[in-house]
């Protein structure tokens, strides 16, 4: 097996296949796995067979949902390669893997085009710059269509695509493309596509294939001032100027090229993995990580260097059946060694590699240093989690860390059995600790265990996996919606004064506090304004942390309080007597006697729901709709006489929405929703969550 250092850092790849739910990206991952060498057989969703899906619920349901990790090679060069879930549910799978990414394969139904979700992960990826091609699959399906799918991705998302390709037959005879910058028709003729037969571009396709290859030598002469005036001058631009220009407007996020293929029909697949190796950047020619010094709190950055000080990023936690807790890592700068102690930054704690792992989705091998660019696994880390920095222990860094979605649905679970009971304590933190979006508390009144997430199927599976790989039997409520609580108008002045004498010591703690509200999406606030010492320096993390205590539960029905601001302005001590638990106590009794004075609202989860139904039942979506209280917001045409039906709806309304959404359209309708944003709940909803 080639290691890293026999393939310079120009010369990796460390890509994404990302896209909407059902457009083919493990189908996809599968057929370069094949074409790479990694596997001598075809995987199939269908059949269960697929490598990177290798947890039993990936296979029974045919979909992903952790992001698996795999090295490759093609062409002399190094892929790492993530396969991110699609469903909406397991966003933060797909956060974590484009933080750490380099580059992007954006694979689209060219059935249906842009989806929702496509939306959704094209702008996370816009978030961390992440430079992309896409990928037009399903060509052989009935209704598939190149030129509609690079016309959406300009209406619906607002980018320049670049078709790079014309396609040879349509829907079932779709047999090959034409490469108009090589001006190459390729045909695809054996069942597994590794045979790729180079012939003249057909008589019927001549003029088609011209006019489209002018108008790409056209957009690609505009990116380049040399190359516009060269053109202009009638003079022909060769095929290494054209590639040259291209890759450095992908870079910068200028322009997506788009290829088209069948993933399940091994079509299309080898030249869209010469497009990864052609356009798509490696380590060097990203912007270096950027990282605070923590000593000194100034910016630094890092240089993807193998012999820069070592840093690199925790972007997920895996507990292993096999071999325990595994800490997937993106090395950014340096190298790290095998039984090394390196520093953790974020957690402020030495941690010792126990051994280092090149992930092969589910097998692995061991490897003793793993350099900058390269993407690994850690065996032996103890206390990194999801986000964390680790860097080498005399020149410390800490690199942005990743942020997540607050969960918006809660159920009640609890052990069938008194064994249970302690297995599910060691299985829940466990997951918790694998997916940032999955809380688990205790309710304070009821005693239960209320574990929280994204969506009904987020934990379903979760409690799946709880069963199989735990063996933890559990009863599960009914879904619950995590409403929030916040203040809609400015407290000035919250003062209490704890103070307690007793034999001895007393306590004594003043704090006055201003509750201001903020922003949606703005989350929980803390700062202090104090001047003259009139609360010690010592007691302030005290009076934070009563504060925090005390916005855990709110004052309408004891939902934990966002978006507000808490400043700490005044307040008093008695040199003997005063503690942190007097602060403490202060801080938590005047939030609680000021925050009722703001005038406090619940908040609840609205979500964005798009419902894809055949015409004639879009009076009865409409009704369902209005039924759940929800505003539409739009609707748009798609292929196969269907409408979809853009929404927001509180999702409170939306349990049981996907049987009532069957029954109405005799089971060809389908939705998808996705968490929009936090909104005051209605006069009813709120008389009747507060028990009025």
């Amino acid at each position: 097996m080639p290691e890293a250092l026999d393939y310079p850092l120009e010369r990796y790849r460390n890509i994404g296949i990302i896209a909407h739910i059902d457009a083919g990206k493990t189908t996809t991952t599968e057929r370069i796995l094949f074409y790479t060498g990694k596997t001598y057989r075809l995987g199939s969703v269908d059949d269960g067979t697929t490598v990177t899906d290798w947890m039993e619920q990936e296979r029974e349901r045919g979909i992903t949902i952790v992001s698996a990790a795999v090295t490759t090679f093609w062409k002399d060069h190094k892929i790492n390669l993530i396969d991110t879930p699609g469903h909406i549910d397991f966003t933060a799978e797909v956060q974590r893997s484009l933080r750490v990414l380099d580059g992007g394969v954006v694979v689209f139904d060219s059935v249906q085009g842009v989806e929702p979700q496509s939306e959704t992960v094209w702008r996370q990826a816009d978030r961390y710059s992440v430079p992309r091609i896409c990928f037009a699959n399903k060509m052989d399906r009935v209704g598939a269509s190149y030129e509609r799918t690079l016309a959406s991705i300009e209406d619906r998302l607002g980018a320049h695509p670049l078709g790079m390709q014309v396609p040879i037959g349509r829907e079932e005879s779709f047999v090959g493309v034409v490469d108009l910058l090589t001006e190459q028709a390729i045909l695809f003729e054996d069942e597994l596509g590794s045979e790729q037969t180079y012939i003249d571009i057909p008589e019927n396709m001549v003029d088609i294939v011209k006019e489209r290859r002018n108008e790409l030598v056209e957009r690609i002469a505009e990116l380049d001032d040399d190359l516009t005036i060269k053109y202009l001058e009638g003079k022909t631009l060769t095929l290494d100027e054209m590639k040259s220009a291209l890759r450095k407007a992908v870079l910068e996020n200028k322009i997506y090229p788009v290829y088209c293929g069948s993933s399940l029909k091994n079509k299309g697949v080898r030249p869209l993995l010469d497009a990864v190796i052609d356009f798509l950047p490696s380590p060097l020619e990203v912007p270096p990580v950027v990282g605070i010094q923590p000593s000194t709190e100034e910016e630094e950055t890092r240089p993807p260097e193998f012999d820069a000080p070592m840093s690199a990023l925790v972007f997920k936690i895996v507990t292993d059946p096999y071999v325990g807790r595994l800490a997937y890592i993106r090395v950014y700068s340096g190298k790290i060694k095998k039984g090394s102690t390196y520093y953790n930054t974020t957690q402020d704690k030495k941690e010792r590699v126990g051994r280092l792992l090149r992930m092969y989705a589910d097998h692995r091998e061991d490897v003793d240093e793993l350099h900058a660019g390269d993407i690994g696994a850690i065996l032996g880390l103890k206390e990194s989690y999801t986000g964390d920095t680790l860097s080498d222990p005399s020149n410390q860094i800490i690199l942005e860390t990743i942020s997540f979605p607050e969960p918006v649905i809660s159920v009640a679970i609890e052990p069938k059995t008194l064994a249970d009971q302690d297995k599910m304590g060691i299985a829940l933190h466990k997951l918790a600790e694998e997916d940032p979006t999955f809380k688990v508390r205790q309710d304070e009144e009821t005693g239960q265990m209320i574990i929280s997430g994204m969506g009904e199927l987020h934990l379903d599976i979760l409690v799946d996996r709880m069963l199989r790989e735990f063996k933890v039997q559990a009863n599960v409520g009914n879904p619950r919606v995590a409403y929030h609580e916040t203040i809609t108008r400015t407290v000035p002045e919250a003062e209490y004064k704890f103070v307690k004498q007793t034999g001895g010591h007393g306590q004594y703690g003043h704090v006055v506090l201003r509750i201001e509200p903020l922003e949606s999406g703005s989350g929980f606030v803390f700062d202090e304004e104090i001047r003259g010492g009139t609360v010690p320096r010592e007691f302030i993390p005290a009076v934070e942390k009563g504060v925090k205590e005390a916005v855990e539960s709110g004052v309408v029905s004891g939902y934990p309080m966002t978006d507000l601001k808490v400043t700490l302005i005044d307040g008093s001590s008695h040199e003997v007597d005063s503690s942190d638990m007097a602060f403490r106590m202060a801080a938590i009794f005047a939030f609680r006697e000021g925050a009722p004075k703001g005038k406090p609202v619940l908040l609840e989860p609205i979500m964005k729901v798009e419902v894809l139904v055949p015409e004639e039942h879009i009076g009865d979506i409409l009704g369902q709709i209005n039924s759940r209280n929800g505003s539409v917001l739009g609707m748009d045409t798609r292929p196969g006489n269907a409408k979809a039906v853009q929404a927001e709806v509180p999702l409170a309304e939306m349990f049981g929405y996907a049987t009532e959404l069957r029954s109405a359209t005799k089971g060809r309708g389908v939705f998808t929703m996705e968490f929009k944003h936090y909104a005051p709940v209605s006069e009813a909803v709120m008389k009747k969550l507060a028990g009025y």
